[in-house]
């Protein structure tokens, strides 16, 4: 079904030019983290689990798993996702941003998926081949939502996707897909914090070699296991302790002592 244009400014898609008046909302005791992502982040079943569910080993907040498995940018605007965050945040929540592993493709086709993002990083629309729907960019769907939460007073932490497996091989290989330098540009667009998640997983599984990261993917090259989900949070938290792509509000509530993955 068609969205109409008035649904999608309802659901934050407003032109990036314009700037919504902070509003005031009420303020926790005690921040709450709030997650919104694909499978590589969601709590799952089976093999594989999802980075986020170990999230709340490591720092002293309490974490909501938003991430759904097989979402992208798109389609977690389309189906109200972000606008539900939205409607639960309060003042100095703290929201992490990731996606990037299902937002490639056209949706030009004839069987656009309902999940790729329009191609470029910033006002560029075009339409679905399938459902004739607008469809923007990777950065609009962010930017807007990153806006959102930032207009409520909660602060955000766009986060690049995690790698696939770079020992798939067994030669360690690493090229990262688009959608890691538009999350950074998003972050730096919109004010909120920048977590190079890719970059620090990289560097964990260098250092952990090829034989135990081959370990860590046991169905495919993007999945990991519930020891590699817990390293990924590991290389997340790791990062925002070194202020890897500068400071996050997340490094004053992690828990003593830090984890050192790379």
């Amino acid at each position: 079904m068609q969205l109409s244009w008035s649904t999608l400014l309802t659901a934050g898609l407003a032109t990036i030019s314009v700037q919504a008046t902070p509003v005031e909302v009420a303020r926790r005791a005690t921040p709450t983290v709030y997650l919104a992502g694909d499978s590589t982040m969601a709590r799952t079943s089976g093999a594989h689990m999802g980075w986020g569910e170990y999230l709340p080993k490591y720092i002293n907040l309490p974490v909501v798993n938003k991430a759904i498995s097989g979402r992208s940018a798109r389609s977690y605007t389309n189906e109200g996702r972000f606008a539900e965050i939205e409607r639960l945040i309060q003042r100095d929540d703290i929201v992490i941003i990731e996606f990037g592993h299902n937002d490639g493709g056209s949706p030009n086709s004839a069987n656009d998926n309902g999940r790729s993002a329009c191609g470029g990083t910033g006002d560029e629309v075009c339409r679905s081949g399938k459902t004739g729907e607008l469809v923007y960019t990777f950065n609009k769907y962010i930017e807007n939502a990153a806006r959102s939460f930032l207009n409520k007073g909660a602060r955000v932490i766009i986060s690049s996707q995690t790698p696939n497996n770079p020992w798939e091989g067994g030669v360690f290989s690493q090229s990262p897909p688009r959608f890691v330098g538009y999350a950074g540009l998003a972050a730096q667009r919109t004010g909120a914090s920048f977590v190079d998640h890719f970059w620090a997983c990289i560097n964990m599984y260098r250092r952990l070699g090829n034989q135990k990261t081959n370990s860590l993917f046991p169905q495919d090259h993007t999945h990991t296991n519930h020891e590699g989900a817990d390293l990924v949070a590991q290389a997340f938290v790791q990062a925002v302790a070194r202020d890897f792509n500068g400071t996050t509000p997340l490094k004053q509530y992690l828990k003593q002592p830090v984890p050192t993955v790379w």
